[in-house]
Formats: C-alpha cells, structure tokens, sequence
C-alpha cells in the first residue's frame, strides 16, 4: 500500500510552497515526488510518472493508493497508477485520520526539522527534504519496524573485536545526527 498528500511550507519571504510525497505503508519508507509553487493537475501526474520511474523495487508491486479529495489529484494522476494495476482508495470528506501515516509523517518532519529552520527558497527546502529523508529512511529507527529503519543497511561480516567508538555525523547543521561503528 501506498500513500501520498501534500503539506506546504512558507519561506522566509512569505511565498508557500508545495510539498508532495508517497510513503509506503508497509515499510515507512519515504519518497520525495517534489517542490512547487503552483501545484496543478499536469505537475501532480508527471510526479506520479517519475515515482514510477525511480522506484527501486519493481518486483513488489503496489496494489493500494490512499490520497485525498484535493483537486490537484486529478483523472491524469489516477490514470497513471490505474495503468500500473494500483486501486486508488479516496479518503472520505474531512476525515484526516483516513490517511494517517501520511499525516504522522508530516508531524514528524515538522516537528524534528521544518520547525527549526528559517526556509528562504525551494532550493533550500529541497535539500533540507532529501536530507531529511535520507535521514528517515536510513537512519531513524520506527516502533512499527522493531526499532530499525525502513530501508535496512547491508550488514557486513566482520570478525575483527567489537569496538565500542562510534562515529558521529551531523546534518543539517547539527540539526540531526546519525550514528556508525567506526571502520
């Protein structure tokens, strides 16, 4: 299953910018579909378009999309999932709980990064997305998953003693940190 929506951010200069993305369910993972002023029915399908493009894992296909009732959703982005065999599953009026992991997800950004940067441009909010997802989908851990992120790290065989020195990394100015076994 699959989900998608929209938040929008207001950059420094007071211009509101649009945010979509798809979070699969099952996983938690996270994909970045893109950043625009001016949403419509054209941008909203080619991102659907792209999403298919991009995706990693062909194999496992995807037999749900939860979207709501916004206009922006129009018949070109339905048709383009329809053509991949996915159902679209519409969110009744006024109910945001139907679309919950999408909802949670935007909390979570919001709360962990958005809330404490200033966002002058799309530029900037782009780089601070992909950060931030990367970040989501490779590093932050998820009760749902057992603790472990979305996207599991290869784990390599290593018969040398264990070391208990970590190595720090930090992003987005300090903002997140992220955690590896020194090498």
């Amino acid at each position: 299953m699959l989900a998608c929506d929209f938040f929008t951010v207001d950059t420094v200069f007071q211009r509101r910018l649009y945010v979509l993305f798809f979070i699969e369910l099952q996983s938690r993972r996270v994909h970045l579909a893109g950043v625009t002023a001016n949403p419509d029915g054209g941008w909203v399908a080619q991102q659907a378009r792209n999403l298919f493009l991009a995706r990693d894992d062909p194999s496992s296909p995807w037999r749900f999309l939860i979207h709501d009732r916004d206009a922006k959703y129009s018949a070109s982005f339905d048709e383009v999932f329809r053509s991949e065999g996915v159902e679209i599953v519409r969110t009744p009026i006024r109910a945001p709980r139907a679309n919950a992991y999408a909802e949670r997800f935007v909390g979570t950004l919001r709360r962990e990064c958005l809330d404490w940067l200033l966002i002058v441009n799309r530029r900037q909010l782009e780089h601070v997305l992909r950060t931030y997802i990367g970040h989501y989908n490779n590093h932050r851990p998820h009760q749902a998953l057992g603790l472990a992120a979305p996207v599991p790290r290869a784990v390599v065989a290593n018969h040398d003693p264990p070391r208990s020195r970590f190595e720090r990394r930090d992003l987005l100015g300090g903002l997140l940190h992220e955690y590896a076994l020194a090498a």
